[in-house]
């Protein structure tokens, strides 16, 4: 075989580096200690990992949204399953991080400079997504960017919760209009008559009470990842500021037991 045979052959064929664009991949990780350390190696891995995750739970959740507002009760199952499976992971990697020691971390802390987790634009995206509203998620973005219009956007569109309301008009279960037609930019705020709605579907509506339970297990999982994040960054930097300018592990633990889904909590009490 000639070497322009062999160029062919090879430089036209899908392969698993290609397909993955693994060489450029494997050139992200630029650790900006002078050694470098060790260990900071292992901390933009885990974090670029995360930020992949987030990507696919954002990507899951707009299509587990579609389905729901259609009435497609069989597709949004093993759609919603999948975020709580990645939501389990985001846990998992939280053990890895846990084998840095405070020493190790703090040998090339310095080198984050002002950077920090508070500023994952595509976690305050799945925050919004998933129905917080709140101006201080994108108050440190600059106005007019791509990161502060994909957040603003989410946060004025319709969250994940809607689009089960929507689901549940289409089952003919009877929302208030006031909840059907709300304004999707504010906060949603618990609300009894729903809760009553929600008693029924669980009694007597037992496909959509399951996608509900699923949305649960969302919810603590993400309220279980948030715990393992607090702590390990209190088993990391204690109680010192964190860096970018946040109040480190007290900002992380004010978020704690905040559900997503306050409704579908409030009525556990009621049956």
């Amino acid at each position: 075989m000639t070497s322009d045979e062999k160029t062919k052959k090879f430089g036209s064929a899908v392969t698993y580096s290609s397909y993955l664009q693994v060489d450029q991949l494997l050139k992200l990780q630029a650790p900006r200690s002078l050694g470098p350390e060790h260990d900071e190696m292992l901390f933009i891995i885990v974090h670029q990992t995360y930020e992949l995750w987030f990507k696919c739970v954002l990507h899951e959740l707009q299509r587990a949204q579609s389905l729901l507002e259609r009435g497609d009760t069989h597709e949004s199952l093993p759609a919603l399953g999948r975020v709580r499976t990645i939501l389990k992971v985001l846990v998992s990697q939280v053990d890895i991080l846990e084998t840095m020691t405070p020493l190790q971390f703090n040998s090339f802390r310095d080198r984050l400079e002002k950077a920090s987790g508070f500023q994952s634009v595509q976690f305050r995206e799945l925050e919004a997504v998933l129905g917080r509203r709140d101006e201080s998620m994108i108050d440190h973005l600059e106005p007019g960017g791509d990161s502060y219009r994909r957040v603003h956007e989410a946060m004025n569109r319709a969250a994940l919760f809607d689009s089960v309301i929507k689901y549940l008009i289409r089952r003919n279960h009877k929302i208030p209009t006031e909840i059907e037609r709300r304004n999707f930019a504010e906060q949603y705020s618990p609300n009894e008559e729903v809760q009553r709605v929600l008693i029924d579907v669980y009694r007597n509506d037992p496909e959509a009470a399951m996608l509900l339970e699923k949305l649960v297990d969302i919810d603590e999982g993400l309220q279980e990842w948030r715990y393992r994040h607090v702590k390990m960054v209190e088993r990391t930097i204690g109680m010192k500021h964190g860096t970018g300018g946040s109040s480190g592990a007290a900002y992380l633990a004010a978020t704690l037991f905040k559900p997503v889904f306050p409704d579908l909590w409030a009525v556990r009490s009621q049956f």
